[in-house]
């Protein structure tokens, strides 16, 4: 008796088990409908958003920077990349630069660059001023960076002349000597003279900083100042205004005691052996 009660037991729990495992089987089925509906879901949200989120993280150029990149495509494409990412061994990235450093480059002739060397030479400008700036502006809103101020070219009509002179002695004359006619740096590099830049080209300079040239942003020297010493290099070291006669190409009190240590000498020398034959 003990068992057929045992076995009917048995059997009863196993036919009450058999509706809750049937239940289970089917909430974990529909779990695994609803997550594959919700994934489905998903996807075709993101294939029917993502081309427009993607449009907006890549705004249309403006006129002049479109026009701009048509000659990037044709003259700085094979040293700095399509996108303007850098290719290692030729040119660096121009992400970030900003239009500032395009117009320092291009309108003085340094870029396009004729082949690789220490340091960039000024050469006659290939592309007119209308096209350096269409450049500079494709730069600009591919990356950011820093921008000349306006489209003007003169830029220290404002400037303090004096203030100018003192700020140019203590942050330019170290490299660009005293008269503005640059000097030699380190392994095959050079300051280059000021007396052919253009009021913009220097302003782009102090906001670049190219090659070995300190970045000098509005933290470092305020656009105040920096008018001030372009006046200084513009109407002072660029006129011939020589008092004391003859300049020694202007390039600070080195030459200047070269010169009367050299005169100072053969000075003495000749009163020397005056002396002697008179004795």
């Amino acid at each position: 008796m003990t068992s057929d009660n045992d076995r009917r037991r048995g059997l009863l729990a196993r036919l009450r088990g058999r509706p809750a495992a049937r239940s289970r089987g089917r909430r974990r089925l529909g779990a695994a409908v609803r997550l594959f509906a919700a994934l489905m879901l998903a996807g075709g949200a993101y294939t029917v958003f993502a081309p427009g989120a993607q449009a907006q993280d890549n705004p249309p150029l403006t006129g002049a920077a479109a026009e701009g990149k048509a000659l990037f495509d044709v003259s700085c494409v094979t040293c700095h990349g399509r996108n303007a990412q850098g290719v290692e061994g030729r040119g660096p990235s121009l992400i970030g630069v900003g239009a500032a450093s395009v117009e320092f480059q291009v309108s003085s002739g340094r870029m396009p660059l004729a082949r690789q060397e220490a340091q960039a030479h000024r050469k006659p400008p290939v592309f007119t001023d209308e096209q350096v700036r269409q450049l500079g502006q494709y730069v600009q809103e591919l990356g950011g960076g820093p921008v000349v101020p306006g489209t003007e070219d003169n830029l220290h009509e404002d400037g303090n002349v004096a203030a100018g002179g003192e700020l140019f002695r203590i942050n330019c004359s170290q490299c660009h000597a005293f008269g503005g006619g640059g000097g030699a740096l380190s392994s095959g590099k050079f300051a280059p003279s000021l007396h052919p830049a253009t009021d913009r080209q220097i302003y782009a300079a102090m906001l670049s900083g190219p090659q070995n040239m300190p970045v000098f942003g509005d933290n470092q020297i305020t656009p105040e100042q920096k008018a001030d010493i372009i006046a200084y290099i513009q109407e002072t070291l660029k006129t011939d205004q020589d008092p004391g006669g003859f300049n020694l190409g202007r390039y600070g009190p080195s030459t200047e005691g070269l010169a009367i240590f050299l005169v100072g000498i053969v000075a003495l020398v000749f009163a020397s052996l005056w002396i002697a034959g008179k004795s």
